[in-house]
């Protein structure tokens, strides 16, 4: 039964650090298609908000596997 458990909330942390980084990826997009100009500075702070969204998933996904 634990590791059900914990197979879920794996998952569920992994599904919700896609979803939160596919919306970055989308609303980065619109916004350089509105300002070209600043294209280095949002894919800069773009990649910064990923990669920390990456790590919490990573986090979660670590506690929930440990017993």
């Amino acid at each position: 039964m634990t590791g059900t458990l914990a197979g879920i909330g794996a998952g569920l942390a992994v599904i919700g650090a896609g979803i939160g980084i596919g919306m970055i990826g989308g609303r980065a997009t619109e916004a350089i298609a509105r300002q070209p100009e600043a294209y280095s500075m949002i894919q800069t702070v773009m990649i910064i908000t990923a990669a920390m969204i990456e790590g919490v998933a990573l986090f979660a996904v670590v506690v929930s596997l440990i017993k």
